[in-house]
Order: structure tokens, then C-alpha cells, then sequence
């Protein structure tokens, strides 16, 4: 499988702590977060990659060569001018060569299934949403009941927010797509493509997805994203299994309550904390001792379903 990464940002808001780098290389952990992106994809089964490239191409291109070294194919296409994040992306059109595409921005951390993602998108286009509950600093995205996009929202204040669903810049492209991008000046996807593809009618769906995600843009989320990677809660590529993953929540001991009652049918052990298994493997589930949160560690699958079910759960929760 193919996949596009936007990879030529500057990161005017982290040159504070960058020391020059260009944002996808700042380092997660001691290694560059694009290295822990292309570790993802690999492990999702896209192993032809192509990297859009403008500010510290060279750091980007010395660090990843043809990618051999990385478990991938790796192919670059530069930009002597910005050309906006789907001006990027057409400018890979031979690379994409007729077949569905998953872009993501190389400056984002995330540990989504992505072949799930590549397998569930039909036509058009298939956003991968992250619901965010202080979602002002995102593109919020609308749907229906069916996951049909309706409407967008760009950074919005709070007198306009509708929905905790925001983009998460990662998106399945079907080649057809391509057409509506222009050739002649800089064209972005939340701005300018998404819009006219809405008014055009042409297929658009949002999925909210299971995992971790964090934009570095600010030296305060590119803190935190670290804190998250040490604590647990961001699962980095190539790590072993049981990952073990705290989950923030409002009321430990209600929440251990609610996944109880709603596992109990299903030979759930409660003898020390929560221990479930089903066909995929087995997870544990235990409230941490120290601070209103849950621990989540056991066989990656099932750790990332009692997680998505204790964040719905935790919502109902007053």
C-alpha cells in the first residue's frame, strides 16, 4: 500500500525549542517523530512511502535515504514554493499512479490502525477524526449518523462549536480526487478542497478512530506528547507487546463500575481488577493508585477495545 507524507513544514511555533530542525525530525523520545510515523505505516503494510519535502529537506532525505534501512521504499517530491497540504499531495501524482493513497501529516503523532482505516475507505474521501475535548484549535468536522461528512468548522470559538470531532489531518484519497486539486496555485485540504468537494457532492466521510493522536505544533503539546510516550498512553511504533496504556478519566471507581456491568456477561474476571478476553486475546483493567485514571495492559487489540469503551463510557459520566 501507498502512502503520501506531508513532511515540509517549518514549525514557526516550536523554533523556540527546534533549534532549526524541521518539525517532522523534532525528536519523541530520542528518536525523530517522522521515524516513529514511518515505523506506523510500516507496520500497517504501506511500504512504499513518498515524502513531500520544502523546509530541512536535507536533514529529512541524509536521515531516510531510500529507506531500505527503515523497512520501506522511500521516494521524495520537493517544493522550491509552498504549495499548500493538497497542492503537496498532487505534486506526488505519478507516485500515487491511479491507486488509493493514505496521506498523514509527518509532523502529528499518532498509533491508529491504519490498514483498518486503508480497508474500510470506499470512494472519495475517509477522514480520520479524534474527538478532542477542547477541540478550539482544530478543523472540527460534521456528520450524520452514518459518518457522512455535512459541514466543516476551522478553528472555531466556543459560541460556534457543535461537535467534539476534529480532523486529525490523516485522510484515504481515491485517485479521482486528485482532478478537483488545481495545478496553477497553492491549494489546501481543509480550506479549500474539502469545501468544493462538499459542494460537489462527492462522497466525504469522517471516522472516529481508536488510539492515540497529538498535533506537536506548540512546545507545550510536543511536551506533553513525551509525557504521553513515557506514561503509556501514546503506544510507539515497534514497541512490545502488552503495551500498557493510562487512560485519564473523570471518576475511577463509577468508571471501574460501568465496565463491569457492561462486561460482566462475557466470563470477565473481577477477582483483581478487571480481566477480560475474547478471540483477539486478553487485557487487564485496574484503576492507577496515584491519580483518577485507569491502566489498560494485555494483548494490543484487546487493550485498544476496553479502551475505546472505557472513553465512551467515561463521557456518560457526571
Amino acid at each position: 500500500m501507498k502512502a503520501v507524507i506531508l513532511s515540509g513544514g517549518e514549525g514557526t511555533r516550536l523554533k523556540a525549542i527546534s533549534g532549526g530542525l524541521p518539525k517532522p525530525m523534532m525528536p519523541l523520545l530520542g528518536t525523530p517523530l517522522l521515524e516513529h510515523t514511518v515505523a506506523l505505516l510500516r507496520d500497517n503494510g504501506f511500504d512504499r512511502l513518498c515524502l513531500t519535502l520544502h523546509y530541512g529537506k536535507d536533514a529529512i532525505r541524509d536521515h531516510f535515504g531510500d529507506g531500505r534501512d527503515f523497512g520501506v521504499r522511500i521516494e521524495y517530491r520537493e517544493e522550491s514554493t509552498p504549495l499548500g497540504t493538497a497542492g503537496a499531495v498532487l505534486n506526488c501524482a505519478d507516485f500515487i499512479a491511479g491507486d488509493q493513497v493514505l496521506v498523514m501529516s509527518g509532523d502529528s503523532a499518532c498509533d491508529y490502525d491504519l490498514a483498518d482505516l486503508m480497508a474500510s475507505h470506499d470512494q472519495g474521501v475517509t477522514i480520520a477524526l479524534a474527538a478532542q475535548a477542547e477541540p478550539l484549535p482544530y478543523g472540527l468536522v460534521i456528520t450524520d449518523r452514518l459518518g457522512r461528512v455535512t459541514g466543516f468548522l476551522e478553528k472555531p470559538a466556543w459560541e460556534r462549536v457543535v461537535t467534539d470531532r476534529v480532523s486529525t489531518g490523516i485522510y484515504v484519497l481515491s485517485p479521482d480526487v486528485l482532478s478537483y486539486i488545481p495545478k496553477d496555485r497553492p491549494y489546501d485540504f481543509a480550506k479549500d478542497l474539502f469545501p468544493g468537494l462538499l459542494a460537489r457532492d462527492v462522497p466525504l466521510y469522517g471516522r472516529v478512530m481508536d488510539g492515540y493522536w497529538c498535533d506537536i505544533g506548540t512546545p507545550q503539546a510536543y511536551y506533553q506528547c513525551n509525557l504521553d510516550a513515557l506514561n503509556g498512553l501514546y503506544h510507539l511504533p515497534g514497541c512490545q507487546d502488552p503495551p500498557r496504556r493510562i487512560l485519564p478519566c473523570k471518576n475511577r471507581a463509577r468508571l471501574m463500575r460501568a465496565m463491569s456491568e457492561a462486561l460482566a456477561e462475557f466470563g470477565t474476571d473481577f477477582t483483581d481488577g478487571l480481566t477480560f478476553s475474547d478471540g483477539h486475546g486478553r487485557a487487564h483493567l485496574a484503576p492507577v493508585a496515584d491519580r483518577c485514571a485507569l491502566s489498560l495492559e494485555g494483548d494490543r487489540a484487546v487493550v485498544r477495545k476496553l479502551e475505546a469503551m472505557a472513553r465512551r463510557l467515561d463521557e456518560t459520566i457526571r
